[in-house]
C-alpha cells in the first residue's frame, strides 16, 4: 500500500485530500475529475450549471436533472420541510438578495424581503421521480445547494475511495471532514480534527476531536458577515423573518458517521438557541455536536466526553 496526497482550490476553498491504496495517485486524479464536474454542475453562483439551468426555467418549465443532482435536490426538500428547521434550499432568493459573503452585499428593503418570502417555500419545489424532473412553480424561485452539497460530495469521493480498495482516506471540503480507515501518526488509529473557534482566525481552536470512519463539519455565523448602519448580519437566514437567524449560537459543530448528516444538522439546529441545540443532540443516535455560542461558552453532547479535548 501507498500513500499520496493533493490539494485543490474548487467551489471557492481548499480541499485537501489523502488516500492510502495501492495505486493512490489514479484514485486521486479521479477523485479531483468528480470534484470538477460537481462544481460545474451543482453551482449556484454560475450560470452555465445544471443548478442553474432549473433555476432560470423557475415558473416555465421541468428540466430534466442526472441521478446524483436529483438525489441531493429530493435530499434537501426533505429536510427542508422538518418543521422548525433551519434548512431551506429554496433559499436561494434571498441568498442573492443580501449577497452576504460578495462584495456587492447589501440591505434590502421590507417590501423586496415581503416579496421574495413568498417565493422561498420548498413546498413549490416539484420533484417527479419518473422522469427524473425538477420543476419550480414561480418564476422567482431558486434552488441553493450550499447547505448540503459539500457533505454530499464529501461522501461521494470516500464512498470512491472505498470501493476502489483503499485502506485509509480523508478529505476535508472547505472544513466539512471526512476521514475512513486508520489515522497514519496515531497508534490507536483515530484522526484528531479541530474545532475552530469562531472569534479567531482560521486554525484556531477551541476543541479537538478523535474520530474514526466519521465526519466533524462546522457551521457558524463568523465567516460570511455583512456590516450595515452599525449592525452586523450573518449568512444563515429565518425563511419566515427574511433576515440573518438571530440566535447565541457562534458556531454549532456536529459530528456523525455520514458528512451530508452533518451538513443537515449543523443547519437545521440554527433554529435553536445552544441550550436547546445541545438537548436536541442527546437524544439523537449517531449524532454529536458541540455548540459555542457568542459570550464564548463552549458545549457538547453526551457521546462526546471521552472523545473531546477542550483548547486551553
Amino acid at each position: 500500500m501507498e500513500t499520496a496526497s493533493r490539494t485543490l482550490h474548487l467551489m471557492g476553498t481548499i480541499i485537501p485530500m489523502w488516500v492510502e491504496s495501492e495505486n493512490p495517485e489514479s484514485l486521486l486524479d479521479v477523485a479531483e475529475a468528480k470534484l470538477v464536474d460537481y462544481e460545474r454542475r451543482f453551482s449556484a453562483n454560475d450560470d452555465n450549471s445544471h443548478l442553474m439551468h432549473i433555476n432560470q426555467s423557475a415558473g416555465v418549465q421541468p428540466i430534466k436533472v442526472e441521478d446524483d443532482l436529483f438525489e441531493l435536490i429530493k435530499i434537501g426538500k426533505e429536510q427542508s420541510l422538518i418543521r422548525n428547521s433551519a434548512l431551506n434550499i429554496a433559499i436561494g432568493p434571498l441568498i442573492q438578495e443580501w449577497r452576504i459573503g460578495f462584495d456587492d452585499a447589501k440591505f434590502p428593503s421590507q417590501s423586496r424581503i415581503d416579496e421574495l418570502l413568498q417565493v422561498i417555500d420548498p413546498a413549490d419545489i416539484v420533484l417527479d421521480e419518473t422522469n427524473q424532473t425538477v420543476f419550480l412553480k414561480h418564476k422567482q424561485m431558486s434552488i441553493d445547494l450550499g447547505a448540503i452539497a459539500k457533505g454530499y460530495f464529501a461522501d461521494k469521493i470516500i464512498n470512491y475511495f472505498k470501493g476502489e480498495g483503499a485502506k485509509a482516506a480523508f478529505i476535508s471540503l472547505g472544513g466539512n471532514v471526512l476521514t475512513f480507515g486508520d489515522e497514519p501518526e496515531h497508534t490507536d488509529g483515530m484522526w484528531r480534527v479541530g474545532v475552530q473557534n469562531p472569534f479567531l482566525p482560521r486554525g484556531n481552536f477551541v476543541a479537538a476531536v478523535k474520530i474514526k470512519n466519521q465526519s466533524v463539519v462546522t457551521s457558524g455565523i463568523y465567516e460570511r458577515k455583512f456590516v450595515w448602519k452599525g449592525h452586523t448580519y450573518h449568512h444563515i437566514f429565518d425563511s419566515q423573518t427574511g433576515y440573518p437567524i438571530k440566535t447565541d449560537l457562534a458556531s454549532i459543530t456536529i459530528v456523525a458517521d455520514k458528512s451530508i448528516d452533518c451538513e443537515i444538522w449543523t443547519t437545521r439546529l440554527f433554529s435553536n438557541n445552544a441550550l436547546e441545540a445541545i438537548e436536541i443532540l442527546n437524544t439523537l443516535d449517531g449524532i454529536d455536536g458541540v455548540a459555542v455560542t457568542t459570550d464564548g461558552q463552549m458545549a457538547y453532547s453526551n457521546g462526546l466526553k471521552t472523545k473531546i479535548t477542550p483548547v486551553q
